[in-house]
């Protein structure tokens, strides 16, 4: 998607090789026309799922997640990372780990807001290791629900979170895949020339 792509090199900041700040953008200040159109991006991609919920964390997800289910006009439902006084113990729980924050949480679902019946999108801002994608699926996967796919808006391809993801058998989009963060560059995945071989 060029227009992400032009705000993560344009707004983005390298902090270390495995870490991008896109706080000018997507997770501290929103820009709600690029939020606008990543969520018609993610229905355009998964136009044949036939989905019924958007499944996200709190709180870098729920932007571009309620932008594509209000395209979708399905309901958004947002897994908390601490569990509210007002929630019972009705609840679907996962633990997932932050490699940005270096801590684990559990997450919870209310019981009330996904069925059997649902065919679950799940959106998340960054995929890396791909614990959060995988921590949502548990809990749309105990709710008897089907995982129509995972959306993501950027992918850090040089980490390993798409093929666990997809070795479990899921789906994924990615709207942007950052091949590298060497020496404070960004390099995106199809950026590199087709054939850029290594010489053995």
């Amino acid at each position: 998607m060029e227009q992400l792509k032009r705000a993560i090199e344009e707004r983005g900041s390298v902090l270390t090789e495995g870490v991008l700040k896109v706080d000018q953008f997507l997770n501290h200040q929103i820009d709600t026309s690029l939020m606008i159109n990543i969520g018609k991006e993610f229905v355009r991609r998964f136009d044949d799922c036939k989905i019924t919920r958007v499944l996200t964390i709190e709180s870098s997800g729920i932007a571009p997640s309620f932008m594509a289910a209000n395209e979708l006009n399905v309901p958004l439902v947002f897994a908390r990372k601490k569990k509210s006084l007002t929630m019972s113990d009705n609840v679907y729980t996962s633990s997932i780990y932050s490699f940005t924050k270096q801590e684990t949480n559990e997450i919870t679902v209310s019981k009330n807001f996904l069925s059997p019946k649902d065919h679950v999108l799940i959106i998340d801002d960054f995929l890396a290791n791909g614990h959060a994608a995988l921590g949502l699926t548990d809990i749309v996967e105990q709710a008897g629900a089907t995982v129509a796919g995972i959306g993501i808006v950027i992918e850090k391809s040089f980490q390993d979170g798409r093929k666990t993801i997809e070795e479990e058998g899921y789906r994924v989009e990615s709207l942007a895949r950052i091949q590298s963060l060497h020496d404070s560059k960004i390099t995106f995945l199809n950026d590199l020339p087709i054939n850029n071989k290594i010489a053995k």
